[in-house]
C-alpha cells in the first residue's frame, strides 16, 4: 500500500516539480529500502541544492487532506532524513528546522486522538457495553456525561429478542437515540418511562456517567450490588438469583467475561422473552455440525436452541445465513469484521479468541441426528 502511494506520489512530482527532485527523491527512497548507506551519502552530498525543494515536495504531499497517520509520518520521516543528514553533511540546518517542529505538532495531535479513543475502553471492556458519545458538544453543553450503556446488566433482564430488532437495530450507530425520541416512549423510552424502569426523563444521570467514578459498577460487574440486581430484575418481571452464584461471584469465562451460560446452567437468572405478556416464542431445536477443513482443528458443533433462546429467527435468517443448509459461504475472516457470526460474538457474546467454544466436536465423534454442513459439497 505504501509503495502504491509513494509511486503515485513520484508521478504527480513529475508534473509539479522539477523532474531532478522527483528523481532525488525516489533515489533516496530506493536507497533507505535497499539499505544503500554508502550511496545515501553520496546522494546528499551532491544533490545539497535539492534538499529544500524536496523536504518541501514530501511535506505537501504528507499533508494532504485524506492522508491517514502512518502514510503521513512516513512521509514526513522520509523528509526528516533528508534534513538531518543534509545538516550533518552539508552543515545546512534550514531544513531540519522546518520539518522537526511539524513532527512533533503531529504526533501531538495523533497522542490527543489516541487518548481520545482510549478515554472509553475501560467502560467499554465488558463485552457488550458501550458510550454512547455521538453529539458530545451538546452533552457537554449540558452538563453531563456521555451515557454508558450496560448491554451485561439488560441482558440479566430481557432476552435480547426483547429489543432487537423490534425497538432497535442490532448495529451500533444505526439507530439514531436521540432524548425526544426515549422521552417521547421510543427507543429507551419504551422501558424507561417512570413505571417499568426510571424515568429517562427525570434521572439523566443514571444513564449518563461514563467516566465518573459511579459508572464503576457498570463496567465492573463484580461492584455491582447483587441484591440491588435482584430487585431491579424482580420490578421488570425478570427473575436475578445471587445466592446461586459460584462464592457469589459472577462466572467468567478463560477471557474474564461472564460466563452466560454457566449462568443459565446454574439458574442464576430468569429475563423477560417479551414485552408482550401474549407472545409465543418461536424456537428452533435441531444441531447443524459444520465440519471443518482442517485435519486438526475439530468441527463445530452449532445448536439452534441456545441461539433461539435469546434472539428471533429473524435476526440471523435470511439477512446473515440462508435458511437453506450450506446456502451461505461462511468465512473466519468475515466474521472477524463483524459477519454472519461475527454480527454478535466478539460485540456481545464470546469473543472467536476462544476457538475451542465452538470448534468442540472432534471428528471421531459421531452426533446422532446432527444436519451435517460439508464446506466441500456447498
Amino acid at each position: 500500500m505504501l509503495l502504491i502511494s509513494l509511486s503515485i506520489f513520484m508521478l504527480s512530482l513529475s508534473t509539479n516539480t522539477l523532474a531532478d527532485t522527483s528523481a532525488f527523491i525516489e533515489q533516496f527512497i530506493n536507497n533507505h529500502i535497499e539499505r544503500k548507506y554508502d550511496d545515501q551519502v553520496e546522494l546528499i552530498e551532491q544533490n545539497s541544492e535539492q534538499i529544500a525543494a524536496a523536504v518541501d515536495a514530501l511535506v505537501a504531499e504528507a499533508m494532504k487532506d485524506g492522508i491517514i497517520f502512518e502514510q503521513r509520518m512516513r512521509l514526513l520521516d522520509y523528509a526528516s532524513s533528508i534534513a538531518y543528514m543534509h545538516s550533518y553533511w552539508n552543515g545546512d540546518k534550514a531544513p531540519l528546522k522546518v520539518i522537526e517542529p511539524l513532527i512533533k505538532s503531529e504526533l501531538a495531535i495523533e497522542e490527543k486522538r489516541v487518548a481520545k479513543i482510549m478515554k472509553w475502553k475501560k467502560e467499554e471492556r465488558n463485552i457488550g457495553n458501550f458510550v454512547l458519545k455521538a453529539n458530545p458538544e451538546k452533552t457537554e453543553d449540558a452538563g453531563l456525561a456521555p451515557v454508558l450503556y450496560p448491554h451485561w446488566m439488560h441482558r440479566i433482564m430481557f432476552e435480547c429478542k426483547v429489543c432487537h430488532d423490534s425497538i432497535f437495530q442490532m448495529k451500533r450507530w444505526t439507530n439514531d437515540i436521540t432524548q425526544e425520541k426515549i422521552v417521547a416512549g421510543k427507543q429507551c423510552g419504551v422501558c424507561h418511562d417512570g413505571e417499568m424502569a426510571f424515568s429517562a426523563e427525570e434521572k439523566c444521570e443514571r444513564c449518563h456517567m461514563a467516566g465518573l467514578p459511579a459508572a464503576e459498577k457498570l463496567h465492573n460487574p463484580a461492584k455491582m450490588d447483587q441484591m440491588q440486581l435482584a430487585k431491579s430484575a424482580l420490578a421488570v418481571g425478570a427473575k436475578w438469583n445471587p445466592e446461586r452464584l459460584p462464592d457469589g461471584k459472577m462466572p467468567l469465562d478463560k477471557f474474564k467475561f461472564i460466563d452466560w451460560l454457566k449462568l443459565k446452567e446454574l439458574d442464576v437468572f430468569k429475563p423477560l422473552s417479551s414485552l408482550d405478556k401474549d407472545a409465543k416464542n418461536e424456537t428452533r431445536d435441531n444441531v447443524i455440525r459444520f465440519v471443518s477443513k482442517s485435519s486438526f482443528l475439530d468441527d463445530v458443533l452449532f445448536g439452534h436452541k441456545v441461539h433461539a433462546d435469546w434472539i428471533d429467527c429473524s435476526s440471523c435468517h435470511p439477512a446473515l445465513f440462508s435458511d437453506e443448509l450450506g446456502g451461505t459461504k461462511i468465512k473466519m475472516t468475515e466474521m472477524s469484521k463483524g459477519r454472519f457470526c461475527g454480527n454478535c460474538h466478539g460485540k456481545v457474546s464470546f469473543t472467536f479468541a476462544d476457538c475451542k467454544r465452538c470448534h468442540n466436536t472432534p471428528k471421531t465423534v459421531i452426533v446422532e441426528g446432527a444436519l451435517e454442513r460439508h464446506p466441500t459439497k456447498h
